[in-house]
């Protein structure tokens, strides 16, 4: 405080937390605080919207005629999205902000992580050299899972809030367990990290698998015996002091790739491409779009739209006849079911694509009133998106409206093709349901019913042909061909038909088509390969469909690490 020109102790200050009922404290503090020339700390003000236009108010009020020592620091939280940004204009413009900032990349990560301790904390353990090694591969670990989330859905398929304080846990876990027995429990270690102080935050499946296989990577009897590389050119490191340590860090640890995560270098391709994408979508949406941007512009805008809309109308083909369909199907087997709803889903799809655009059409001739839903479709048909209506009728996607209408106009064809009989094609293009997880349910439906087996107790097999789509001239027997897919992180290799490292800017090569059939579950042999999950979009998570076993000749955790997955879409 003197320093800045004034004299400060702890009885000048007031440290207010707030979330917990603690507003009157807070404006009680302030008053105070202003008469008599103190600081106050209100800490997570995030917590508090409603409250926060009477905190400017009051800021207001103090700003003239306070003491000259009054001062006021606020904190909060970083708003995960736009619509959570609560705190007040007023706040912001007359504050001076500061931000802090989480280190990026690797090196600072790991510099970051062990921070956090001292050797103090090396010293305090029994068992120094297993404390050691497990306490650097912990941070390791730590520094992983926090910088992996920047590779997006490749990465994790959920973001999660994984903190320092995770880590101190951790290694206050692994004190009390090495000073409690004489051997190290790498399985109850793994267990209480990985599910409960980082499996804590974990609410996918997937992402729990990957936080299971990390720890069973890092954390095992190998790690004292000076055979463990915590990354490609980076071993475990041995017995050194907390200097040694962090200039261990600065002199061998390789440069920032994604090798350093377990990942291929396509997944930074790929996620530095979308956050470009994202980018020059955010500039095009910024160009003008009213009248004050000249007649010119106005016009040439209404008439993208309309020569846009008009070419939808044509393309689009009529809805489909569902009591006709119904009628021609004979009996009506698991897969006419999945046919018939598919067209009723499309059917839904392609009546609010018909009625939204002929809307719009009226009101660009001036026959109807513009409305904001109308307004919102011309925008969106002017971007080149797909329209928010339409979306909510449809199936996931991540392409733009050109891309998304040439696909429903597939979709359709495939629809048109399997009614006219109802017989199932050579192969299914798996991408193009609606709902995919209904065709392969009635793969296993028609199978217990042929065989009479219990539905409960069986599973999908998946085998990888060496053919194409074109090969093939009629269904199987058993089963089904599916196409259409797509592998990312990783490839296909036909000659031995195992997984392979994908090749550099192959970010999502195409698979061959795959046999797909039913078996009891007891029967299916899981050695040696890799249980991989099937999404429907590059954004995975909730887009989540089926998991299909590939084979491979290396270790599944390495596919793991990888974030391999197969894809519908790309």
């Amino acid at each position: 405080g003197k320093k800045l020109g004034y004299t400060f102790n702890h009885r000048n200050l007031h440290n207010v937390s707030l979330g917990q009922g603690q507003e009157v404290v807070a404006e009680q503090a302030l008053d105070l605080a202003a008469k008599e020339g103190h600081w106050v700390i209100l800490q997570n003000i995030h917590l508090v919207a409603k409250w926060l236009s009477c905190l400017e108010r009051k800021l207001e009020q103090h700003s003239e005629g306070s003491h000259r020592d009054f001062r006021v620091f606020v904190s909060a939280e970083p708003a995960p999205c736009p619509e959570s940004h609560v705190i007040p204009q007023g706040i912001l413009e007359n504050s001076i902000k500061i931000t802090s900032e989480a280190p990026t990349g690797m090196h600072a990560n790991l510099h970051k992580a062990l921070d956090n301790f001292s050797q103090d904390t090396l010293e305090m353990c029994s068992q120094e050299k297993e404390f050691r090694s497990i306490l650097f591969a912990l941070c390791y670990f730590h520094a992983v899972v926090a910088e992996r989330r920047k590779f997006g859905p490749q990465g994790w398929n959920r973001s999660y809030p994984f903190s320092t304080g995770d880590l101190t846990i951790s290694v206050s876990v692994l004190y009390n367990y090495l000073q409690a027995s004489s051997k190290v429990p790498y399985d109850d270690l793994r267990y209480l990290v990985g599910e409960i102080m980082y499996g804590g935050h974990i609410t996918d499946d997937w992402d729990r698998r990957l936080c299971k296989t990390y720890l069973e990577e890092f954390i095992k009897p190998e790690m004292l015996e000076g055979e463990l590389c915590l990354a490609p050119g980076f071993p475990l490191p041995g017995n050194m002091d907390y200097n040694g340590y962090h200039q261990y860090i600065d002199d061998a640890l390789p440069p920032e790739s994604p090798y350093l995560y377990g990942l291929h270098p396509n997944a930074e391709i790929g996620f530095l491409t979308q956050r470009s994408e994202r980018l020059l979508r955010t500039v095009l949406e910024l160009r003008p779009r009213d009248s004050s941007a000249g007649q010119g512009a106005v016009g040439t805008r209404e008439e993208t739209v309309q020569a846009l809309l008009e070419e939808m109308l044509e393309k689009l083909t009529d809805e489909f006849n569902m009591a006709e369909l119904m009628a021609k199907v004979e009996e009506r087997t698991p897969y006419a079911v999945v046919a018939l709803q598919e067209c009723e889903r499309m059917n839904v799809l392609t009546a609010e694509i018909r009625r939204s655009l002929a809307e719009l059409e009226l009101g660009l001739k001036g026959e109807l009133t513009m409305t904001s839903d109308m307004e919102t479709l011309q925008d969106s048909l002017f971007l080149d998106t797909v329209p928010e209506s339409w979306l909510k009728r449809s199936y996931p996607s991540t392409a733009s409206l050109g891309s998304w209408f040439a696909d429903l106009l597939a979709r359709i064809s495939e629809l048109e093709a399997w009614t006219r009989d109802f017989s199932l094609p050579s192969t299914l293009w798996l991408g193009g349901f609606f709902n995919p997880q209904s065709i392969l349910t009635a793969v296993m439906q028609t199978t217990a019913r042929k065989n009479k087996w219990p539905l409960d107790k069986m599973t999908l097999q998946c085998d990888v042909t060496k053919k194409s789509r074109e090969d093939f001239a009629h269904a199987p027997r058993e089963g089904a061909y599916v196409h259409g897919l797509f592998l990312e992180g990783a490839r296909w290799d036909a000659q031995s038909g195992t997984l392979t490292d994908a090749r550099l800017k192959e970010l999502t090569p195409a698979m061959p088509v795959l046999f797909i059939k039913a078996v009891p579950g007891d029967k299916q042999d899981t050695r040696g390969l890799y249980p991989c999950p099937l999404y429907k979009t590059r954004q995975r998570g909730p887009t989540y469909v089926w998991t299909f076993n590939l084979k491979t000749k290396e270790s599944p955790s390495k596919w793991v690490l990888a974030g391999v997955a197969l894809l519908l879409q790309v």
